[in-house]
């Protein structure tokens, strides 16, 4: 059936408003927006502690979480935290969701095309994990295992890349779900980020959970959107400023149980600033 003329206006009419609707969003939050509404939404990692996690009386916990605060005071308005899940951080950054990311955003260079970065403020690292009798001695071994990984994570990508043509990786929404698949018998072993083997280990101490593989040492930074050098310039000198005063190092005592490491000054194709 053929729509006619007036029909078909209002139906361009109003894919241009639902268009006007989505640049909109996407473009929200500057930081004068922000200071005028006195809210700043972080996107933050929902269930991946000590990073990340929603505590017993419901408040918004971890190293990130922290870091978000601190944000907030420093632009001297109230935190407003959104849990996301590991595939959906830069989608609501780049839709406009979320006005920052403290979400254990590690520094690879694919992800530095869709965000922009800031300077490192927290470091990791990737490893595979299983139970301490799994005989994985090299890459090859992991073809002889199901491998889970958190879905568009870190691990997904170094699993990915190392493991033999044909293992079979089974990929689960977030960190949590990748942990309770190995306590649950679904696989054999997991990529990793530090603080895998401490939640196994507090879940099943008697299968002595342990790092197999390390795979890479890898830097976390705080993600705005491309191309926003107010918000890029502002994420950097916050952090320059808790390192300098002492508060990161308090965070990373609190959560990390380690001393601040030194951070490289650049992280081959990801940008600190700005382009």
């Amino acid at each position: 059936m053929l729509f006619s003329p007036n029909r078909r206006q209002l139906g361009i009419a109003l894919l241009a408003l639902a268009a006007i609707a989505i640049a909109g969003k996407s473009q929200a939050g500057t930081l004068e927006d922000v200071k005028k509404k006195g809210v700043v939404v972080i996107g933050i990692q929902g269930d991946n502690p000590p990073w990340g996690y929603v505590d017993s009386s419901g408040k918004q916990d971890g190293i990130d979480a922290d870091m978000g605060r601190a944000f907030a005071e420093y632009l001297g308005v109230k935190a407003e935290f959104v849990p996301l899940a590991v595939a959906n951080r830069i989608p609501a950054l780049t839709t406009g969701r979320v006005d920052i990311l403290f979400a254990t955003m590690a520094m690879l260079p694919e992800r530095a095309k869709a965000v922009q970065y800031s300077k490192p403020y927290v470091a990791n690292e990737i490893t595979l994990v299983a139970a301490q009798a799994t005989p994985i001695n090299g890459n090859a071994d992991m073809s002889k295992f199901v491998i889970g990984v958190p879905r568009s994570s870190t691990q997904d990508t170094q699993v990915t890349n190392n493991a033999p043509s044909g293992t079979e990786i089974r990929r689960f929404d977030d960190d949590a779900a990748t942990i309770q698949a190995l306590l649950s018998g679904q696989v054999q072993a997991v990529g990793a980020n530090l603080f895998y083997p401490q939640r196994l280990n507090a879940a099943k101490p008697e299968l002595g959970f342990e790092p197999k593989l390390h795979f890479t040492a890898l830097y976390n930074g705080a993600c705005t959107r491309l191309g926003e050098k107010e918000w890029n310039e502002t994420a950097n000198k916050f952090i320059d400023q808790i390192k300098s005063n002492g508060k990161l190092a308090s965070f990373y005592a609190k959560w990390m149980k380690v001393p601040v490491p030194v951070f490289p000054d650049s992280v081959p194709g990801v940008p600190f600033t700005v382009q």
